[in-house]
C-alpha cells in the first residue's frame, strides 16, 4: 500500500485531475436537464477517428445524426446508423435538431474542434473532442470555461488515459518511486505527413468535397489534392497541430498525470526551420516546470521528426532485452529521470512495459479503475463522476501545455538555431516578452463561425 501521506496526495491529486474514484452513477455532481436513458449522440466527423468515435456513440448510446464534408464519408455514416439525419454543416445540423440532442462527438480537423464544440456547449450538449482538443492555447481555455459555466460532461479523445499501465505508471510516479524528478523527455515517430514544405498548386475540388465547408473557420486558400484532406492536414499551421498536437496528448500523457504537468513558466524550440505556414519537420522543444505543493520544479523535453533523447541518458538495463543484449531506443516513449533511478516506458501510452532501473523497489500503488474511455463520459453524462480526460480539470490544461510547444516552435523559424525563450503567463495566457505571437495564442475565424 501507498503510505498515508502519498496516497492523500495521489488521491487529491487525482481528484483535481478530473480522475475521480468510479461509484454507481448519480453519486457524481449535479447535470443540466439529464437525458433520456438511451443518450442521443450527433456525430461531427466520421471518417479516420471519427470513425471510432461514431461508432463508440453507437454502441453506448443512440446516433440521430452525422455530419461530413465528405459525401463519401457520410453516405457510409448514413448506411452505418440507419435512421440518423445526414447533414454536411454542423452549424445546421445543432440548429435544426438542438432539442433531439443530448451529447455531441467532434472528431474534424483540428482547426474545427472549438467552433464545433462550443457551438454545441452552449446549447448545454455534453462535448466529446478529439485529441489534441484545439488548435489554440485560448481555445482550449474557454472549452474548460464553457464546461464549467454549463456544468456539461466533457472528454477529449486521448483513450489510453483509461489504460491501466498508464495509470500504474503515473500513480508510481506519485509514490515516489523515483525520487525527486528533475527530467522528462519524450519523443514520437510523428510526423507521418509531409511538413516543412510549400504551398503546392491548387487543383480542382472533388465532387464529393465540400471545400467550403472543409475550410470552415479558418482563412480560405484553394483546394489541393494531396496535400489537405484527408489526414495531410496535421503539417499546416491553419488546420492542424503537427507532429505535437497529434501524439504529446498521448505520449505525454502518463508523466503529466504523475507529475501535474501544468503552466510551465518558460518554453524554448528549436527546429529544422519553417515559414510559418507548414510546421517544420522536426523539433525539439524544452518545457521548464515550477514547482508544486509536491515536488519539485523540472524540465520536460520533447523530440519530433526523428530527434531523440541521447541514449547515454538511459542506465545500462533499460535498453536490454531479457537476454541482457542491447536494444535500440523505440521510436517513441517516456523517460523518466529522479533522484532514486529512471524510468522507461516505450511506447506512446506505457504499453510496452515500464523498465526502471536496478536496485529500485516498486512500491504497491492505488489508482482509479476506469470502466472504459468512452464510458467515462456517457456515465458522466447519466450523473457519475466526471471522466479522467475532461475539459476543465485534465484535458484542457493538458492541450494548453501542449499548445504552448508549438507556440515555442512557431518563435523558431530559422534552422537549427534555438527560437526566442518564451516567458509564459499562464494564468493571463500572455507572453511577457513577445507580444507578437498573440495571433498564435487566439484564433482569429472566418465570416460564419465564432468561438
Amino acid at each position: 500500500m501507498l503510505d498515508l501521506a502519498n496516497r492523500r496526495q495521489f488521491l487529491k491529486a487525482s481528484a483535481a485531475a478530473g480522475v475521480g474514484i468510479w461509484v454507481a452513477a448519480g453519486a457524481g455532481p449535479g447535470r443540466s436537464q439529464p437525458p433520456s436513458e438511451r443518450i442521443r449522440i450527433a456525430c461531427v466527423g466520421t471518417g479516420g477517428k471519427g470513425e471510432n468515435d461514431s461508432a463508440d456513440a453507437g454502441r453506448t448510446g443512440v446516433v440521430v445524426a452525422v455530419c461530413d464534408v465528405d459525401e463519401d464519408r457520410l453516405d457510409g455514416a448514413g448506411k452505418r446508423f440507419k435512421g440518423a439525419k445526414k447533414y454536411t454543416d454542423f452549424r445546421k445540423m445543432l440548429d435544426e435538431l438542438e432539442n433531439q440532442i443530448d451529447a455531441v462527438t467532434v472528431s474534424t480537423p483540428d482547426h474545427c474542434h472549438a467552433v464545433a464544440a462550443a457551438l454545441a456547449m452552449k446549447m448545454g450538449k455534453h462535448c466529446f473532442v478529439q485529441s489534441p482538443l484545439t488548435r489554440t492555447i485560448h481555445e482550449a481555455r474557454r472549452l474548460g470555461e464553457l464546461a464549467r459555466e454549463k456544468r456539461l460532461a466533457t472528454q477529449m479523445g486521448n483513450q489510453f488515459t483509461a489504460y491501466r499501465p498508464l495509470r500504474k505508471a503515473a500513480a508510481l510516479l506519485r509514490a515516489g518511486m523515483l525520487g525527486n524528478v528533475r527530467e522528462v523527455h519524450v519523443w514520437t515517430n510523428r510526423p507521418l505527413w509531409p511538413q516543412g514544405v510549400a504551398r503546392p498548386e491548387p487543383d480542382p475540388v472533388p465532387k464529393t468535397l465540400n471545400w467550403d465547408l472543409w475550410i470552415g473557420p479558418a482563412a480560405f486558400r484553394p483546394h489541393t489534392t494531396a496535400v489537405y484532406h484527408p489526414l495531410r492536414w496535421r503539417g499546416w499551421w491553419d488546420f492542424g497541430t503537427g507532429a505535437l498536437g497529434d501524439m504529446a496528448c498521448h505520449t505525454m500523457n502518463m508523466p503529466y498525470m504523475g507529475l501535474d504537468l501544468r503552466d510551465p513558466t518558460t518554453v524554448q524550440a528549436t527546429t529544422s526551420g519553417h515559414s510559418r505556414d507548414s510546421y517544420p519537420n522536426w523539433s525539439i522543444v524544452e518545457f521548464e516546470f515550477p514547482a508544486n505543493d509536491w515536488r519539485p520544479g523540472l524540465v520536460l523535453w520533447w523530440y519530433d521528426g526523428g530527434k531523440r533523447p541521447s541514449p547515454e541518458l538511459f542506465d545500462a538495463e533499460l535498453l536490454q532485452n531479457r537476454e541482457g543484449k542491447r536494444t535500440p531506443m523505440k521510436d517513441s516513449g517516456c523517460l523518466v529521470i529522479g533522484g532514486k533511478g529512471k524510468m522507461y516506458a516505450p511506447g506512446d501510452y506505457a504499453e510496452q512495459g515500464l523498465r526502471v532501473s536496478k536496485g529500485l523497489t516498486e512500491p504497491k500503488v492505488e489508482y482509479p479503475e476506469s470502466p472504459g474511455h468512452f464510458e467515462e463520459w456517457i456515465g458522466a453524462i447519466k450523473g457519475g463522476p466526471p471522466a479522467t480526460s475532461n475539459f476543465p480539470d485534465y484535458a484542457g490544461p493538458l492541450a494548453e501545455t501542449i499548445l504552448l510547444g508549438n507556440l515555442a516552435v512557431w518563435a523558431a523559424p530559422k534552422f537549427d538555431q534555438e527560437g526566442r525563450k518564451i516567458e509564459w503567463d499562464a494564468k493571463n495566457l500572455k507572453v511577457a516578452n513577445a507580444p507578437e505571437v498573440e495571433g498564435v495564442i487566439r484564433a482569429t475565424y472566418r465570416k460564419g463561425y465564432s468561438l
